[in-house]
């Protein structure tokens, strides 16, 4: 903006008050931006220091030639130095960080122009949303590992706090701010990213501010979503929401088919305008854009078939050429004095030649360290050979002999004593393998050189005394024992430490043959490392031919650039000089990062004939070549370029011609070549005749190469290509071009192809892997009809190009960087070149971008990971990363899945500095990368999704049974319990002491006639957290505390028969006292759980609901919580003036009823039931005194319960068959029940563990949570509590209460877990409830053992249920709900047609018993709800019926097994809740499985929910690691939902253990945490929006 150059802070304080008021009418869209800009720069003119053609009030600022944005220096090398000396040309270097290897001007205009295309459709994306901590870092000093790959490029510590200072104040704005930013193309003109200018010092970049016009468009083009609902697109009507747990708004009872995916307000009545929603909706309306490749027509996913197959498109270039024919080089000359080994050479001018120099080596500031002559490089190889066979271990035991493999390990930076080791070497016969020099235990690729070492059986390492010394080491000064290394002896061979040969010694030197002379390593695109063998014959041929092809003479001198251990850098610098006694003078990477001139100067110090550099050597030169107004080029006659095969070359060396060809540069000595580690050097120009005409340059269309086919480009020119030619294949070899895919047919001439080559010196196998060696050294091409076309082996080289006129190759890119998207190529390099020509200046550190791609899904997905500079702000890099994202779907008509940003030097580096692209793949798909920022598209890019399934509506009558949901022959689903059974025999009864069973219908007299038999008989016992039992209560002692209580309701509550009375009380007997209390009193008692002490403005809202609701007359509590109830905290979060009358119940008189209240009828209302559901939704149901006596009944059948058994109970005592098995249940059987408050385990986790063995119970109840503590807390002490003595064997039965489908693994791994303290692996069951009726299933003593099955989940979003083997791909366990308690019958229905349903279906569990809720309890009495879910008939099949909806989808099967008849054995099984269901895609999703999968992605997600909005799948994970991983989740969660569920993830959203709500039985509160995401109350460390 205008205040470019003013400090904001130095202005005079009215100046900044105007400025503030502006910035204020802006935010609040009082003031177009136009307008604040004007008035802005009005205000700031006086006070800007003036920079010339800086136009304070435009917006787009433009750049004079002199002043353009300048690249910078790559990864692989060299920034400036920090020395002084170089300090001065500083000011225009370090102007950002572009990696000139992929510098294109051509290219970086059509990147612009493609960004101001995508610039006209305005698209504003919604930027991630990021918790303050995760991105205000801590000193960047500290967040910023030491870069070891190159030179520092900041002044010092002034600009790291400007960084930071910036950082900072980044943090501070709010994230609102972005919202509705557009992602701008604000790129400077193609002038400012022109390659270079001449001379003048250069401005940075500076940052452009947005357009005003087009940043109000964008905020109109989304419509600002302030006061508006997010449109549902889900196409269903939005309709009333009921209300959720912890939160008071009016209770609605809502019928079961509504949809909940839309809502008018959260439920706190927060209206949907914050953050969270308007982002959403921007995401939305970035989703509304057709995909890029057009989706054509879908099948249906019927069972094995999930991917759609692109169809082939009509318009898709194919090759129209003839087939090629074999290229061939020129013959191989053979010259008189060439030597018969290359050993043989060294010796002769070791002999001759003396004198003559064969190595000069420069110190770190670029001068001569030292130069070896040919005389002592041979003493020295000599001595060393000697060494090695001769002073190493025994005679008779020697260390090493002849054909062993040894370790060259020496830094770059010490050549002279490479070659000494690897001509040593040669001269033993012993095989040398160089390998970089390891840095530490964990080095990127550790692990793969020791794969290599091991295939190659390398045992013992050579290294310089300097080296070793630097090895990482132990403690006791051995060297570590690096990763995935085999065990190493090293071996020091500086001169000190070898003999001299004795007298009659004579090194043997055999003529050359295929025994292998030497390895070379070679990392593959999986990142293992294979060793490529070169035979002796093979060396001494390539030499010959690279002396024949760039024609060297005896005597000429060489500067090498590159790394003298491989390739290039070794077949030329090492090899064919001394083939050719050339004198070498090696140029380390250190010393290129010190003086990035050094290379030149020698050049032009010693009359250099040929240069040996990459293309980064020619950019770094041309960046400093300011300081050197003398250096001369005109003594080069090659200028060798090793990486000209890199399609991005061409611009490098066009623009170092540029500049040094007014310092005598040659235009026709620059000469690319191509190399292969398989096939050596493949191609290399030779240097053309003086004038002339230089060779023409290919430019190919990007869609073309896209398809594999050659088109030149015609229309347009953005997506262009421009290659140069690497000249003509290397005498002496055929060659061919061969598909990359599939057997290597010939391809025709218009194709892009793998080069594969025949020559006698290339590699010969791939050492110890004679597998792989096949497919690559020994391939034989065929012709169309699959023919070979001879005999003759060619071995492939990786790369993939075609012959152009003249025989003139041309490379277009490597097999490894090859990415297969959709059935098109790719090139890596391609789009990190497109990526960088996307301004990167304020974001990438250093031009640092990976590309590859992982298979997500059925195709390969895109990934490009960057470096992101210490101090660039959210704003610049989430702009950048949007832009990128446009620019390779304009150029590359690709998508991208995932683009990253890592902390600056935080990637894992090969040896040389450059990115370890294997093992960054490997962080990535572990989640070990870290990003600080990520943005994913999979919306975009996954365009291979099954066709959304459409449903068939279905007309249903009595036909269907033939033709629709049942086929003739298929059993209805339905299920029943046993028979309830009656006894007639009155005198048997009484002996049984089963009186109240059979003669009273109701539990107040079930107690008093208990009271009366058999008074001292103790039902129950609560234990506290030392397992002490703090109240125990007899029959007598229940009946009188009961009596106490109904008398004072009588004379203080005023109330009349049928009044609601709530019971406010903590887990124990008080809270059953109460209960029968009030039915002696004939008031309904309604248990409500107390609010938290601790978080009363979450827990009060819903107690204070509940009694709202059922309209209390009464709170029957204890003195502790009424003083909660009145104190000044509660007032906080609601009326405390309201409260109906409070009675504490601690100390009462000791007074009687005058009478006790009978009601009239069993079918008269005993209790009100209520629950919060999962999906928030507040229900009450009304429980008759006739359905708890049969409920009693039946459980008592089902457990076998009687007066002299114990059971145990571990539940909450509210509502649901927990409440039942507390209060009533005892008191119907009679049996003693031990209470343990659930909440006693938190300070004593083996509470009741040690209870069950301590009182041999063989019954206990629990719910998961308490299931969960146990199995989390106790896993790990089994030993601990089996030598306390606790023993389970006495368990035979333990039931998990439950409103769920079985937590399969939970129950598996208590079972396992608990096995060593004898829990019988049969105990373990569990029950099944709903609102409708709260105990359909309970495992008794009976039945057989639950079973267990495995179900398709593919047919299980279609509403099919499929048994699978266990173990099948998309299986899903399963296990039955426990055993059908007497007297309950279910049946599974179609929940739209309302059809029975055969049992290979899934459908809504209905169900009829004696025991079933009579209704809901509710303010506005809905009867056509009631009727829906309580008395409801099926469409046809039993018309008299009435049925209960549970409103559970599920399914029976028959099994093998028998029940108590001998019948076989109908096992229910429970899928889900019907309103949790995630219809997306027209299938049917339960949370819990996606919830399963994410849990799965990462060993930090501690727990998740999913939810949807507006047709968009949220997923919610709790991070249990450290804030910087939370970003490493967001791509894992997408890829696993993804793979196994066929869905894209819209939004997900990191945050803090603990946040998902649970409610009291363990299960999650989607809604719930639904309506806090969108009100914004999450406090999430990040929310990712996916595109």
């Amino acid at each position: 903006m205008a205040d470019r150059g003013v400090d904001l802070s130095a202005l005079p304080k009215e100046v900044r008050d105007q400025v503030a008021e502006l910035d204020l009418e802006l935010s609040e869209g009082d003031i177009t931006q136009k307008g604040y800009e004007k008035k802005r720069a009005k205000l700031l003119v006086p006070y800007v220091p003036h920079l010339p053609n800086v136009d304070l009030s435009l917006p787009d600022v433009q750049l004079s030639p002199g002043h353009s944005a300048d690249p910078s220096p790559s990864p692989e090398a060299p920034g400036p130095s920090t020395s002084s000396a170089s300090r001065h040309h500083r000011t225009h270097r370090s102007g950002g960080a572009r990696d000139d290897r992929y510098r294109s001007d051509i290219h970086t205009e059509a990147v612009q122009a493609a960004l101001a295309k995508h610039k006209e459709e305005k698209m504003a994306l919604p930027m991630p949303t990021k918790r303050r901590s995760a991105f205000v870092q801590s000193p960047i000093d500290n967040c910023t590992p030491p870069d070891t790959s190159s030179a520092s490029e900041d002044d010092g510590s002034l600009r790291r706090k400007a960084a930071l200072s910036a950082v900072l104040a980044q943090s501070l704005q709010s994230p609102d701010y972005w919202i509705n930013r557009s992602v701008q193309s604000s790129s400077t003109s193609s002038s400012a990213s022109s390659t270079l200018s001449h001379g003048e010092p250069k401005a940075q970049p500076l940052p452009q501010p947005q357009p005003a016009a087009s940043l109000l468009a964008d905020i109109l083009a989304i419509t600002r979503v302030e006061n508006s609902v997010p449109p549902d697109v889900t196409s269903s009507t939005p309709q009333e929401r009921g209300s959720r747990v912890d939160l008071p708004p009016a209770v609605r009872g809502m019928s079961r088919g509504q949809s909940r995916s839309s809502m008018i307000e959260t439920a706190d009545g927060v209206p949907v305008n914050s953050r969270v929603s308007t982002k959403i909706q921007q995401l939305l309306n970035t989703l509304k854009r057709p995909k890029r490749p057009p989706l054509s027509e879908f099948f249906l996913d019927d069972s094995e078939e999930i991917v759609e197959v692109p169809q082939p498109d009509p318009n898709t270039p194919k090759p129209e050429g003839r087939q090629i024919i074999p290229v061939k080089g020129e013959p191989l000359g053979v010259v008189s004095n060439w030597p018969p080994a290359l050993q043989a050479a060294l010796a002769r001018w070791g002999s001759t030649q003396a004198k003559s120099p064969a190595l000069t080596a420069l110190d770190i500031t670029g001068k001569p360290l030292y130069t070896l002559t040919y005389g002592k490089l041979w003493s020295r190889s000599l001595k060393l050979a000697y060494t090695l066979l001769n002073k190493l271990g025994t005679k008779t035991e020697p260390v090493i002999q002849p054909g062993d493999r040894v370790a060259l390990v020496y830094p770059n930076s010490d050549p002279a004593m490479f070659w000494v080791a690897f001509y040593g070497c040669l001269l033993a016969e012993v095989i040398p393998v160089p390998i970089e020099v390891p840095l530490s235990r964990q080095d990127a690729g550790s692990q793969q050189i020791g794969f290599l070492l091991g295939s190659c059986g390398v045992s013992l390492a050579l290294t310089s005394e300097v080296c070793l010394k630097g090895l990482p080491k132990t403690p006791n000064g051995e060297i570590i024992q690096f990763k995935g290394w085999p065990r190493m002896k090293w071996v020091v061979t500086d001169t000190k430490y070898l003999t001299k040969p004795s007298k009659d010694w004579q090194p043997h030197i055999p003529t050359a043959n295929t025994d292998t002379a030497y390895i070379e390593y070679k990392a593959s695109k999986e990142g293992t490392v294979m060793g490529v063998a070169v035979s002796k014959i093979s060396m001494l041929t390539h030499c010959q031919a690279l002396t024949q092809a760039c024609n060297y003479c005896e005597g000429e001198t060489l500067v090498n650039v590159l790394d003298c251990k491989k390739d290039m850098g070794m077949w030329h610098g090492v090899l064919t000089s001394v083939m050719n006694r050339i004198h070498t003078i090696t140029v380390p990477y250190a010393v290129m990062k010190a003086c990035p001139m050094s290379w030149v100067q020698r050049v032009h110090i010693h009359k250099a004939r040929v240069a040996l550099v990459k293309c980064r050597d020619l950019h770094w030169a041309m960046m400093a070549h300011k300081d050197q107004r003398d250096s001369s080029l005109s003594s080069i006659r090659m200028l060798i370029v090793a990486d000209g095969a890199n399609p991005w070359s061409v611009s490098s060396c066009d623009a170092f011609l540029n500049v040094f060809q007014s310092h005598g540069l040659k235009p026709e000595v620059i000469c690319p070549c191509a190399t292969s580690p398989e096939a050596l050097t493949v191609a290399i120009r030779r240097p053309g005749a003086r004038g002339a005409p230089l060779p023409a340059r290919a430019i190919l269309s990007m869609g073309g190469l896209s398809h594999g086919v050659i088109r030149v480009n015609t229309e347009d020119k953005n997506s262009a290509l421009t290659v140069q030619d690497v000249g003509h294949i290397m005498p002496g070899a055929l060659m061919c071009i061969v598909k990359p895919d599939g057997p290597p047919q010939l391809c025709k001439t218009d194709e892009i192809g793998e080069i594969v080559i025949s020559s006698r010196a290339g590699g010969t196998m791939y050492y110890g892997l004679p597998g792989v060696t096949k497919n690559t050294f020994e391939v034989i091409p065929v012709n169309q009809a699959g023919a070979p076309i001879g005999e003759i082996p060619f071995s492939r080289t990786g790369l993939l190009g075609f012959v152009g006129p003249g025989s003139l190759v041309f490379v277009v890119g490597k097999i490894e960087g090859l990415l297969m998207v959709s059935g098109r190529r790719h090139n890596a390099d391609d789009l990190v070149a497109t990526a960088l020509a996307v301004e990167p200046v304020k974001t990438v550190y250093r031009g640092r971008i990976a590309v590859f791609s992982v298979t997500v899904f059925f195709d390969e997905r895109i990934v490009i990971v960057a470096e992101q500079r210490p101090d660039a702000s959210e704003e610049d890099s989430f702009q950048w990363m949007s832009r990128v994202l446009q620019a390779i779907d304009s150029i590359h008509q690709v998508g991208l899945y995932c683009l990253a940003l890592v902390p600056a030097n935080t990637l894992p580096k090969t040896p040389l500095g450059g990115i370890h692209i294997c093992e960054t793949k490997q962080n990535f798909l572990e989640g070990n990368l870290h990003p600080c920022n990520i943005l994913l598209c999979p919306h975009t890019c996954v365009t291979n999704m099954p066709k959304p399934r459409q449903k068939q509506t279905v007309d249903v009558g009595p036909a269907s049974m033939l033709v629709g949901n049942l086929v003739a022959g298929k059993r209805v689903a339905q299920a029943t319990g046993r028979e309830l059974g009656v006894v007639e025999d009155q005198d048997l009864i009484r002996k049984l002491c089963m009186w109240p069973t059979m003669m009273h219908q109701f539990l107040s007299e079930a107690l008093q006639w208990r009271a009366q038999t058999d008074p001292d008989h103790v039902l129950y016992v609560l234990l506290n957290s030392k397992g002490v039992a703090v109240c125990t209560s007899t029959c007598a002692q229940l009946h009188k505390r009961a009596e106490k209580i109904t008398a004072t309701l009588m004379e203080r509550g005023g109330l009349n028969t049928g009044d609601n009375v709530v019971l406010l009380y903590p887990p124990g007997i008080d809270l059953i006292a109460a209960f029968y209390g009030c039915l002696y009193a004939g008031v309904i008692p309604v248990t409500v759980r107390p609010p938290h002490p601790q978080n009363l403005a979450a827990t009060l809202p819903t107690v204070r609901m509940i009694i709202d609701v059922s309209k209390a007359a009464c709170i029957l509590t204890t003195q502790p919580l009424m003083r909660i109830l009145r104190s000044r905290e509660a007032a906080a979060s609601v009326n405390i003036k309201t409260w109906p009358t409070i009675i504490d119940t601690d100390d009462l008189p000791r007074k009687r009823p005058p009478n006790i209240y009978k009601p009239p009828t069993a079918e008269m209302l005993a209790y009100l039931d209520f629950s919060v559901s999962t999906t928030g939704m507040l229900t009450g149901v009304k429980m008759s005194h006739a359905a708890i006596s049969t409920l009693c009944r039946s459980i008592k059948l089902q457990c076998e319960l009687y007066s002299s058994r114990q059971i145990a109970i571990c539940l909450d005592p509210y509502c649901g068959l927990g409440f039942v098995l507390w209060c009533l249940s005892s008191v119907y059987s009679g049996h003693q029940s031990i209470l343990i408050p659930p909440l006693e385990l938190e300070s004593s986790l083996p509470l009741w563990l040690s209870t069950l063995s301590q009182y041999k119970i063989r019954d206990t109840f629990c719910s998961y949570s308490v299931m969960e503590l146990c199995t989390k807390g106790l896993g790990t002490q089994t030993e601990m509590l089996k030598a306390r003595g606790l023993n389970l064997s006495c368990v035979r039965s333990c039931v998990v209460i439950a409103e769920e489908r079985p937590r399969l693994i939970l129950t598996q791994s208590f079972s396992k877990l608990f096995k060593d303290l004898g829990l019988s692996a049969r105990a373990v069951s569990t029950a099944f409830g709903s609102r409708v009726n709260l105990a359909i299933c309970l495992q008794g003593t009976a039945g057989p053992d639950p079973s267990t099955v495995y179900v398709d989940m593919k047919s299980l979003r279609h509403d099919r249920v499929r048994l699978v083997e266990r173990g099948a791909p998309q299986s899903l366990p399963l296990m039955e709900s426990g055993t059908i308690l007497p007297g309950v019958r279910v049946i599974i229905v179609n929940p739209e047609t309302r059809g029975p349903l055969g049992d290979s279906h899934l459908g809504e569990i209905w169900v009829t018993s004696p025991h079933s809720a009579s209704g809901y309890y509710t303010i506005y009495g809905e009867e056509s709800l009631q009727a829906d879910h309580f008395n409801t008939k099926l469409s046809f099949g039993e018309p008299h019926t009435l049925w209960a909806r549970t409103g559970y989808l599920g399914f029976i099967k028959r099994t093998e097994l028998l029940d108590a008849s001998g019948d076989r054995h109908d096992a229910l099984f429970v899928v889900g809740s019907l309103d949790e269901t995630l219809e997306l895609r027209g299938l049917r999703y339960h949370p819990i499985d996606i919830e399963t999968s994410v849990s799965r992605a990462h060993r930090c997600i501690a727990e998740s929910a999913v939810f949807t909005w507006t047709n968009l799948l949220v997923v919610v994970a709790e991070l249990s690691g450290s804030e910087q991983e939370a970003l490493d989740l967001v791509p894992l969660v997408t890829n696993v939902v993804l793979e196994e569920h066929h869905l894209i993830v819209g939004v997900v959203v990191i945050v803090d253990p603990g946040v998902i709500p649970i409610n009291s039985r363990g299960e999650k509160q989607r809604m719930h945490l639904r309506d806090s995401f969108l009100a914004d109350q999450l406090d999430p460390i990040y929310v990712a929006y996916n595109m």
